[in-house]
């Protein structure tokens, strides 16, 4: 995220636009670019010190050349993204598969729990991370559900009231529940 605001940052300011414009014709030093394009050289310094830090100019022998590769690799990066989703599982009924999409980001984590008459898809979701025949403590539960979302207590709350966690009274050890011991 901080390259891209960097990079967005380095783009938006009209006299590094100007010296991008400059070194994409030829290389030159850093009084040449202050000299034509009328910078003093504090400014100029500044704006060619930011634009080598994010990587799209390099010097060499106090001569600043054009990165034309990084340029494009940042642009092509950072201002062209596809809007990623989670894909569910296949198998799924449309409704499910629906709620997933709309609930998860696109690494798989919770973006919002949803109300409970949609939380069914989330909770066989997040299920799955969990080993059957064996035995966790409660730390263990919260590191698992932690990294999908930070309502851990809720989340353990709502996948033992959905019988798919099932743990001691004194809350000491949890388990997954087999499918046929519902």
């Amino acid at each position: 995220m901080n390259e891209m605001l960097d990079f967005v940052k380095a783009m938006s300011h009209p006299d590094r636009l100007r010296i991008i414009g400059l070194l994409s014709q030829r290389s030159a030093t850093r009084k040449e670019i202050a000299a034509e394009l009328n910078l003093s050289p504090k400014d100029s310094l500044t704006h060619l010190g930011f634009l080598e830090f994010i990587g799209v100019i390099s010097q060499t022998d106090g001569v600043f050349t054009l990165n034309e590769d990084k340029l494009a690799t940042l642009g092509k990066e950072k201002l062209f993204r596809t809007n990623e989703v989670f894909i569910p599982d296949e198998k799924l009924d449309e409704r499910s598969k629906k709620i997933l999409k709309d609930y998860l980001n696109a690494d798989g984590t919770i973006r919002q729990i949803p109300e409970q008459a949609k939380i069914q898809p989330i909770l066989n979701y997040l299920i799955q991370h969990f080993d059957l025949d064996r035995i966790y403590t409660e730390r263990q539960v919260n590191e698992i559900i932690k990294r999908f979302h930070i309502d851990t207590a809720g989340l353990r709350r709502d996948l033992i009231d959905a019988a798919l966690l099932a743990r001691e009274s004194d809350g000491s050890r949890y388990w997954r529940v087999k499918a046929g011991d519902k």
